[in-house]
């Protein structure tokens, strides 16, 4: 009886209970979350000053499909940027939800990223083990462009969500196969496809991981594969004939790839090109010592880049921040290397990485143009003509139809409080497009305005100078200019009538 009672516990046992060796067990179970640290740790870094820089060209487009109703937003993916239709969808109800200040823009993109660290991790742990998974969910957390996508309302940190959830649901498939496990991870890829089709080139990579660097037993898993594959290729082809369509207008500023371009991919990718060099070498070493069981990862990164790349010969869509999907599955490879090493010399190894990408963190957090050195501060003009405009006031843009969206910038700085848009003559809403028309005789719109702002790109000497001729024209008919400010990246003048 006296062993019974003891058994159940004593006040002493009880004691026991919240002693050292329960202690111990608390850590340890503490220490299996491997994917709690770096999600933690990411979270720190992409939210420290997620709302610093202003929104940029990119992000300007963003809200303005965003702030559509639905019906606008269908007409604007028929026409153009069809491929982030699904992205400005989500946005739409985000803002909703939580308004379109910036760090409210930005926030799932954070979050984002803060939710690909920590899939980084479990799949590490997964593949390599828990120190590995650690490692990996950290260094991702250090790199300069987990921040820069994280700090952008843009699909791309959600693209890399769904790019290492598809790899870990592909590894899980491939453990214990059926049919639900082949079904999520169809949901997956075609999830990632819908936030960026080109991310389904991961499709190819996870294809030779499975077939050419697989073991030969996973070989049989390939009929499950296909078909999950096969599926989400096919619930995307609208989207893929559409953006096919849309690539002339959506990729006209991007180059054709050279082999000149290769050299800077690292840096480009990855954030910086110190941190670039650094984390490929060591996913390089990660890839050679552990042989045949990274395979799965490094092709799903390598091939997406060179089918990117052949395809950017002949194509204009070779841009590195269209393969940011591959950055935890690179990470990946370099803690397999640095997992083998003793865990304070790996950390040491990642705190450096963080260290070289310091001068690129800064940088991002004061704006996300590029150069870093050529921002456009469209906060600062807004506020000028915010704060010094007068009722009747007209404003007129130098540049309309191209990507620097200077309409867009002031509407969202000064909403309905901005001068009135006297070169209208159709809304970009209007037209289904990010771009708006102007009236083809600008004297006869400016007529009845005695005072109109001007906001141009860059610091020319004379603000009218970069206008159409036409446009020029009429203003220096009937207006001078009054006064002239200049921030960065931007001019604006008040022009009176003469």
């Amino acid at each position: 009886m006296t062993g019974t009672t003891s058994a159940v516990g004593t006040p002493a046992d009880g004691a026991a209970g919240t002693g050292p060796a329960v202690r111990r067990r608390t850590i340890h179970r503490l220490g299996d979350l491997v994917w709690l640290w770096p999600a933690l740790a990411t979270l720190a870094v992409t939210g420290f000053g997620a709302d610093r820089a202003e929104l940029w060209r990119d992000e300007l487009a963003t809200w303005s499909a965003a702030t559509r109703s639905a019906p606008e937003l269908l007409r604007l993916a028929v026409t153009i940027d069809g491929v982030s239709a699904p992205y400005y969808l989500f946005m739409h109800g985000w803002i909703a939800l939580v308004g379109d200040a910036v760090g409210a823009l930005r926030a799932p993109s954070v979050l984002a990223m803060t939710g690909a660290s920590a899939l980084t991790a479990v799949l590490g742990a997964r593949l390599f083990g828990g120190r590995a998974g650690l490692l990996a969910g950290l260094l991702f957390a250090a790199l300069p462009s987990t921040s820069r996508y994280a700090q952008e309302a843009r699909p791309y940190a959600i693209a890399t969500l769904l790019g290492v959830a598809a790899t870990l649901l592909l590894v899980r498939a491939l453990e214990r196969p059926s049919w639900r496990r082949w079904l999520a991870y169809a949901l997956a890829v075609t999830a990632l496809g819908l936030t960026n089709l080109l991310a389904l080139s991961l499709l190819a990579g996870h294809a030779g991981g499975l077939l050419i660097g697989g073991r030969p037993g996973l070989r049989r898993h390939a009929p499950g594969w296909a078909v999950a594959a096969l599926a989400a290729i096919v619930a995307l082809a609208p989207l893929f004939v559409l953006g096919l369509r849309q690539r002339g207008t959506q990729l006209s500023w991007v180059a054709l790839a050279t082999p000149r371009a290769l050299p800077d991919l690292p840096g480009g990718l990855l954030g910086a090109p110190a941190v670039g060099g650094a984390v490929l070498a060591l996913a390089a070493l990660g890839w050679a010592l552990q042989g045949r069981r990274a395979h799965l990862l490094a092709l799903s990164a390598l091939v997406p880049a060179a089918l990117l790349f052949v395809a950017g010969l002949a194509l204009r869509i070779f841009v590195p921040r269209y393969l940011i999907f591959t950055v935890p599955l690179i990470c990946l490879l370099a803690a397999a290397a640095l997992a083998t090493v003793r865990l304070r010399a790996a950390l040491a190894v990642v705190l450096t990485v963080g260290l070289l990408g310091t001068p690129a963190q800064a940088g991002l957090r004061r704006t996300h143009e590029w150069p870093r050195s050529a921002p456009r501060e469209y906060r600062s003009a807004a506020e000028i003509i915010g704060a010094q405009q007068r009722p009747g006031d007209g404003i007129v843009y130098g540049s309309r139809r191209d990507w620097a969206f200077l309409d867009i910038a002031v509407a969202y700085h000064l909403r309905g409080d901005r001068p009135r848009d006297v070169l209208l003559a159709r809304s970009a809403t209007e037209r289904g497009s990010l771009w708006a028309t102007e009236c083809t005789q600008p004297a006869q719109c400016l007529a009845g305005v005695d005072r109109v702002w001007v906001l141009t790109v860059g610091q020319p000497g004379d603000p009218l100078q970069p206008m159409p001729p036409r446009k020029a024209a009429a203003l220096r008919e009937e207006f001078a200019v009054r006064q002239v400010w200049r921030v960065r990246g931007l001019t604006v003048a008040l022009l009176g009538r003469r």
